[in-house]
Order: structure tokens, then C-alpha cells, then sequence
């Protein structure tokens, strides 16, 4: 059943920072902040723990072992084990698919921000409309897509060890030093406006930590849960093939549990300190009502906050859209690497000549995203409710709303049920190592995460609507 890799992460340190890399992205720094500040602070974040702790923990065991057990892309893996649930690996392929056809989108927007930061024009990119003038115009939202994809590719067409583990490597303990001290200069920030009113860091945190129950029904807690999770899927990268990808590349003598709680750690660190980074200096600069901006909080507030810090906002502004820069690349890479993995098996083509087969791809889809903003521009309401103006919404809820819940529904059956959970078990105590959440683990995976989403993925398609 195993099936040899022509490369592989060099060690168990390696993996996690590849794995941490592509689980710590823009879903952690730019959807996660924006989340908790809707969602009720500190409510959000306490059921986001709680998931990553159960859901994530057992969603993510699941993709890494079932990788290195099987040695196989996402494509051939359910397949290798039993025949008949070869189409879950196929399903599971086509999301890294529509999430590259936006991904390198929001890529660009930040690659335009961090440039303007870096040569001295901060405060245009503050200015009203300067957000919906760049990605509504025709040439400048690609020409910056395409820089962003063509780093992207070069990095994947240099192979694993040679170019996904080493930039990892390198960039995620500087991403986590940058995020830390933004992180503790937000706290230190304070702001009287024109009423007399003074704000401060610390009241921003508390903002952004306690747990807002007002005007709480289970309607709104469950939009808060499904939030959460669609926020678990983006941000640990599970449930799109990428983490059994990853896993495939792992050695046997890497002990799985642990590194595993280290992607968790890593990853839900990153979120946390994301909210701590960002909340609090909004809320100094515009109160509570510049948190609520929702998904243009970090490309439109933001420039506004570090505009109103004068000359040290110059600074923090360069810092901040760098290290976001750093976050969007390193799960840019991930997702286009598990098409190449996936592809080069499927089309029996080499691994370089793949990647730049699918940079090509990628970009001519990219393009199409791009000018959802202008040529194709138009609205609709999605089943959930929501409502879409653009493709990139469109492209956005297909993946993360309906496919991602739909494919941890289909895979928790077939490990809880057709397989086992000890089939998965055994591989994490492969060599000895201790498996600590087994108890828990084989109770979620069976029981647990079925149900819970079979709700959400019926909730997120309307259905629970329609029933009343």
C-alpha cells in the first residue's frame, strides 16, 4: 500500500514548519480578526478554541496519517484503500483547484499594499476608495496577482526540500517574531478622539477577549459556530488535500501526535496573537464601529489606523503587510503544491514541467477572479444567506462553505466507519510513540463529527432554512 516518494521533508522540524506554514495564512491574520470582532470577542474565540481542540485536532490527524500511511496524493490515497471511495479523493482535489483561483487574487492586493508601504506611500493607501479603486481597475489588480503567483511557482518548482521546507523555514520563526511585536505595540497604543474620548490598547484587548453574549440566539450561535468552523477548515488547511499531501511527504520515524500539536499550537498562536495585532489598534483609532468593516478590515481600517500613528505608523504599516505577504506565500505554496503532487500522478507528467503547467493554469483562472471586480462584476444571494457581489464570494463559499464541511462529513464516515479508527490510530504510534488523544479521537471521528457536520454543511447550503 506504500508507495515510495521521490522527496520528502528532511525531518519532523521541517514538517511543521511547512504544515504551520500553509495552516498559518491569510485566513489567520486577515478572516480571523475580522470573525472574532463579529462574532462577539471573546465568544468567538472561546468556541474556535473549542474546535480546534476537538474537530481540528481529529480532522488534521486524519489527513497526515492517512498521507504517510498510504505514501499517496489526496487523488490516489481513498482510493488505495478501498476502490469504491476513490471519489472522495477526487472531490477532495478539486478544492486546492477553486481556492487557487482567488488565493493568488487576495495575494496580489497585499503584494500592491506591502509596495506601497515599502516606497513611501502609505498614506494613499489610507485614503477613502483607494481599496475599490485598485480592485476594481483592470490592469494593476493582475500585473500584482501575477508577480504574486509567479513567486508562488518558482518556490514549488523548486521541490520540497529545496524550496517548500527552506523557505519555511526561514520565514515562519520571522513571521511569529513580527506578529509578536506588532502584537505588543497595539496594547501600548492610546487615542483621544474630537470628543474628548480616550482609548487604549488594553481596553481594545478587552474588546476582543471577553465574551459578548447580548442579543445571543441559537440562530446567531449557530452562524457564530459554522463562522468558526469555516474559519478551522481555511485556517488548518484540512479537508482540501493539502495535510495529506504534506503527510505523504512525512518519514515514518517523525512521531505524528507530537507534531501535530505543534501545527495546532503554531497555528491557533498565530490566530490569537493576529486578533491581539489588529483589534485593539482599530479599536483605539475608529471605536467600535471600525471593527465592524468585516473583510475589509485589514485592507481599508487598518491603512487608516497606521495613518493615524504618524511616522511610526510608516514603520508598523512596512512590517505588518511584509509579514502578511510572508503568511499569504507560504499557504499560496502549499495549495498549489498539492495540485502538483496530485496532478503529476494523474497525468503521469514530471514534477517541474506540472508546475509550471499549473502556474499557467492558475493565473489564466486568477485573471478571470481578477475582473470579477469590474468586466464580470455582478450579485446574487448564496444559499446560506450571504450575499455575493463578485466570483472570488462565489468561488469562496463553494469551497469553504459547501465542499469543506461536505468532504469531513464523507471522510469521518469513511475512517469512523468503513475503515476504522484504529487504521488510523496505529499509524500515529507507528515506531512507539504515544498516541495521548486516542480515547478521544476515535469517539470524534465516529460519532461526533458526523453529526456536527451534517448540521453545518446543511445549514451552510440552506437546507435547515428551508425546513424552518
Amino acid at each position: 500500500m506504500e508507495a515510495k516518494k521521490k522527496s520528502s521533508f528532511t525531518g519532523s522540524l521541517g514538517f511543521v514548519f511547512a504544515a504551520a506554514g500553509s495552516a498559518v495564512g491569510v485566513g489567520n491574520i486577515w478572516r480571523f480578526p475580522y470573525l472574532a470582532a463579529r462574532d462577539g470577542g471573546g465568544l468567538f474565540l472561546l468556541v474556535y478554541l473549542i474546535l480546534v481542540l476537538t474537530f481540528g485536532f481529529t480532522l488534521l490527524t486524519t489527513d497526515i496519517a492517512l498521507g504517510r500511511k498510504t505514501g499517496k496524493s489526496a487523488w490516489e490515497a481513498f482510493g488505495s484503500i478501498r476502490p469504491r471511495w476513490a471519489f472522495l479523493g477526487k472531490l477532495t482535489f478539486f478544492v486546492p483547484v477553486i481556492i487557487m483561483t482567488y488565493y493568488s487574487v487576495i495575494g496580489g492586493w497585499i503584494l500592491n499594499y506591502a509596495t506601497a508601504y515599502l516606497t513611501g506611500r502609505g498614506g494613499t493607501a489610507a485614503e477613502d476608495g483607494y481599496f475599490t479603486s485598485f480592485i476594481t481597475s483592470h490592469a494593476a489588480p493582475i500585473v500584482f496577482m501575477l508577480i504574486f503567483l509567479a513567486v508562488t511557482a518558482f518556490i514549488v518548482y523548486a521541490g520540497v526540500e529545496k524550496g517548500i521546507e527552506k523557505f519555511s523555514s526561514y520565514v515562519m520563526p520571522c513571521l511569529l517574531v513580527m506578529i509578536i511585536g506588532i502584537a505588543i505595540y497595539s496594547l501600548t497604543l492610546s487615542f483621544t478622539d474630537a470628543s474628548g474620548t480616550t482609548r487604549t490598547g488594553m481596553q481594545g484587548l478587552a474588546v476582543y477577549l471577553i465574551p459578548d453574549f447580548s442579543g445571543l440566539t441559537l440562530s446567531r450561535f449557530m452562524d457564530i459556530l459554522l463562522d468558526a468552523m469555516s474559519q478551522l477548515f481555511f485556517s488548518l488547511s484540512v479537508s482540501m488535500g493539502i495535510m495529506i499531501t504534506y503527510g505523504s511527504y512525512v518519514k515514518k520515524d517523525v512521531n505524528l501526535s507530537r507534531s501535530i500539536s505543534q501545527i495546532e499550537f503554531f497555528d491557533t498562536g498565530v490566530a490569537f496573537l493576529a486578533g491581539i495585532m489588529i483589534i485593539p489598534a482599530v479599536f483605539v483609532f475608529s471605536g467600535t464601529d471600525g471593527m465592524t468593516s468585516g473583510p475589509s478590515l485589514m485592507f481599508v481600517s487598518l491603512p487608516k489606523v497606521f495613518d493615524s500613528m504618524g511616522m511610526a505608523g510608516s514603520v508598523v504599516g512596512i512590517v505588518f503587510f511584509v509579514m502578511i505577504l510572508f503568511a499569504a506565500l507560504t499557504s499560496s505554496i502549499s495549495i498549489m503544491e498539492t495540485l502538483v503532487d496530485n496532478c503529476t500522478h494523474i497525468f503521469k507528467v514530471g514534477r517541474k514541467k506540472m508546475s509550471l503547467i499549473i502556474a499557467v493554469l492558475s493565473a489564466a483562472a486568477s485573471v478571470v477572479i481578477c475582473l470579477g471586480y469590474n468586466v464580470f462584476y455582478f450579485e446574487c444571494s448564496l444559499p446560506n444567506g450571504a450575499s455575493a457581489c463578485q466570483l472570488l464570494d462565489i468561488m469562496d463559499y463553494i469551497s469553504n462553505s459547501f465542499m469543506m464541511p461536505l468532504i469531513s462529513l464523507l471522510t469521518a464516515i469513511f475512517v469512523g466507519w468503513v475503515i476504522k479508527p484504529q487504521w488510523i490510530t496505529d499509524e500515529v504510534e507507528l515506531g512507539g510513540s504515544r498516541f495521548k488523544k486516542k480515547g478521544i479521537y476515535c469517539v470524534m471521528i465516529r460519532y461526533i463529527v458526523p453529526i456536527i457536520m451534517a448540521i453545518l454543511f446543511f445549514k451552510s447550503t440552506g437546507v435547515l432554512s428551508l425546513l424552518g
